[in-house]
């Protein structure tokens, strides 16, 4: 029986090409074993040589070359040959990937968010020590981390990318990742090096406390969010106990400083929907939008009725942002349903799009608005207020996974790309988003509205349909590649 071992290093791209041979050569999956190991290349035992693959000779869809890259980082030891099943299946079964309700496909998919989670939790709690000369041109850090998965890999362009001014070494029990001069290199992992206490970290404590919201204690999510088995590693995790014991105490002399006002809209905002509870599977559009009705990251949330999460297929490939909810999305608690959402929804048809079939959201989920008379009067968000939400906004790029965003205005354009300057000369352009997401950027249709010259009006709604139209093609481009 053939065995198949892959190596430590990209791996997922050598379970690609390994299952791709099997799968010419016609190997099914009870007759092929596989294993991860310290192998730089795939090693087939026996001496048997590879079967050889056929150019050309197999197509899958897109979605399942997506999975299978995230799943090979599982820890599971059944997970490549479980790929290699589905894999199999596709050959007889090409609607497979579509069958929400088969059982191989599900156990991958919780793989898949699964890894998902764990790159997420090393990328938020990796905590870094100096361990070189401080004087030095560059200087040099290192860090310990022990992932649930093999997610170091993965997550190394991240780092290189986030930490390109230092030297540094991530190690886990796994692998060790060294990046020197942005030069990245893996070595096998070993036990927990002996790391140098850090002379911020007493600061860092000190901001900690002082950034720790009483009010917003949920015990039960914080352990969600942070398990216990990464507290050993994280040094804010010692002054936890003491900031939760005083919470209460904390929250009600909060409570006597705080000035009173009656906000407008006050008996909806007092009926606004509360987070529930128990939340959804976590990793899920619907826990995501549960967090957010009890999203208090700016003042915002204070005169909105609602907050107003995004709207669209959890796995749609195009994505539309916009700027942020207008008087009628206030009310209703859905994106792009006031005039400016219909004249999308008009255009859009015209560009041969359904909007059934986008992700529809706004880089700034609460309304913001100035009172004149009874009229709430629409006002631009601040930089401040568009960087408190794009944590938000970038956990639906991750659990969407779009191939295509499209930014509609300037606001949004800063929230995907960092710069809102000379979005009229940007328009009809592609750069570069989230990481390296494609961004077709594009003005905002509440411009359209706003220009009183019919004229112009009629031809900046026509240079609004054609960039529709050409990020039409663009993602077409994208999903035939």
């Amino acid at each position: 029986m053939p065995h198949v071992t892959l190596p430590k290093v990209g791996t997922a791209e050598a379970w690609r090409e390994a299952a791709r041979a099997c799968l010419s050569a016609r190997i099914p999956p009870e007759a092929i074993t596989w294993s991860r190991g310290p192998a730089e290349s795939v090693l087939w035992a026996e001496d048997e040589p590879p079967p050889a693959a056929k150019a050309g000779a197999i197509r899958v869809p897109e979605s399942f070359v997506h999975l299978a890259a995230q799943v090979c980082w599982h820890a599971h030891p059944e997970r490549f040959a479980r790929l290699y099943a589905v894999l199999w299946r596709l050959r007889t079964e090409p609607t497979l990937m579509r069958d929400p309700a088969d059982r191989d496909l599900l156990a991958l998919r919780q793989m898949e968010r699964a890894v998902h989670r764990d790159l997420h939790k090393l990328k938020a709690f990796v905590r870094f020590r100096e361990i070189g000369d401080r004087t030095a041109p560059r200087r040099r850090f290192a860090a310990w981390f022990e992932p649930a998965h093999f997610t170091l890999e993965p997550a190394a362009p991240f780092f290189a990318r986030r930490f390109a001014d230092m030297d540094f070494s991530i190690a886990t029990p796994d692998l060790i990742l060294h990046c020197e001069d942005g030069a990245v290199r893996f070595e096998d992992g070993a036990e927990k090096p002996d790391l140098p206490e850090d002379a911020a970290e007493d600061l860092w404590l000190t901001y900690f406390r002082h950034i720790f919201n009483p009010a917003r204690v949920k015990t039960a999510r914080m352990l969600a969010e942070m398990p216990k088995r990464y507290w050993k590693n994280l040094p804010e995790t010692a002054a936890i106990p003491d900031l939760l014991a005083n919470a209460e105490t904390r929250v009600r002399d909060m409570a006597e400083a705080a000035p009173t006002r009656a906000p407008f809209y006050a008996k909806a905002i007092a009926a606004r929907p509360k987070a529930p509870a128990l939340l959804p599977e976590t990793g899920s559009l619907a826990a995501l939008h549960a967090e957010e009705a009890a999203c208090a990251r700016c003042p915002l949330h204070a005169d909105a009725t609602q907050v107003v999460p995004g709207e669209g297929p959890p796995n749609a490939a195009l994505m539309l942002v916009g700027e942020q909810p207008g008087d009628q999305e206030d009310l209703q608690g859905r994106p792009f349903v006031g005039p400016a959402g219909q004249l999308l929804d008009d255009i859009l048809a015209q560009a041969g799009l359904d909007r059934r079939e986008l992700f529809l959201t706004n880089a700034v989920k609460h309304f913001k608005f100035a009172l004149k008379g009874r009229r709430r009067i629409h006002a631009s968000p601040a930089s401040g207020e568009i960087a408190a939400c794009r944590w938000w906004l970038r956990q639906e790029i991750e659990l969407v996974r779009p191939r295509l965003v499209v930014a509609l205005g300037a606001t949004a354009a800063e929230s995907l790309t960092g710069s809102r300057e000379g979005i009229l000369k940007r328009r009809g352009t592609i750069e570069e988003g989230p990481e390296g997401l494609p961004v077709f950027l594009t003005v905002h249709p509440s411009f359209l509205l706003r220009l009183p010259d019919p004229v112009a009006r009629e031809m900046e709604t026509e240079r609004f349909r054609q960039d529709l139209l050409a990020a039409r093609e663009h993602l077409e481009r994208l999903m035939a590649a």
